[in-house]
């Protein structure tokens, strides 16, 4: 995705947001112009931050490519509004708010014979992770490691905990861990 898509990306994004915020009415693909490449499934991320002290206001999305960027994209904008760990955002806050949508890879799993070798397989800000342990399941994108300064290890154990699971399920031999990279585009400052 080259820069101009992501821009593009951004816009739907707040376009999305706005509208569901104001109205409570979901943007519908046809409402908008984007570019064909937005049909490929792909998964998405839609982070809200506030501003300008940038604090999580909301993150949801798709890890999976399971449906056309375009939805993905819109869905997971209206569901970062009502991130559960958060109030809903309210129409004063939109001004206050900037978003980040992050663009994922598919994830691949990572294979190892002794799980202490999961470190060696994840590269600091490149990778992301998902961690599924029966009917657990975390997410961390990969630009957390970088913001908290989190070794690889320090990362697994926060992936575990996202996931539910005490922090050393990773060593685990019944754990999948799967890694995955994002492209991120963001807003400078609201509707910027």
């Amino acid at each position: 995705m080259d820069e101009a898509e992501g821009k593009r990306a951004v816009e739907i994004a707040r376009q999305a947001i706005e509208m569901w915020v104001k109205s409570k009415e979901k943007l519908e693909p046809r409402q908008c112009e984007y570019p064909k490449s937005f049909d490929e499934k792909s998964g998405a991320f839609v982070t809200l931050f506030t501003y300008p002290n940038k604090e999580l206001r909301g993150c949801i999305g798709y890890p999976e490519p399971s449906k056309p960027l375009i939805e993905a994209l819109i869905d997971s904008a209206v569901s970062a509004t009502q991130d559960p760990r958060f109030p809903p955002l309210l129409p004063d806050e939109l001004n206050k708010v900037v978003i980040h949508v992050s663009i994922l890879t598919k994830p691949e799993i990572i294979i190892v014979k002794n799980p202490k070798d999961y470190p060696d397989k994840i590269k600091r800000g490149d990778d992301g992770l998902i961690i599924e342990m029966g009917y657990n399941r975390g997410l961390l994108l990969p630009e957390v490691a970088e913001e908290y300064n989190m070794d690889a290890e320090t990362f697994l154990s926060q992936t575990c905990l996202k996931a539910g699971l005490q922090d050393n399920a990773w060593l685990n031999k019944e754990i999948k861990i799967y890694k995955f990279q994002s492209k991120i585009f963001k807003e400078k400052e609201p509707n910027k």
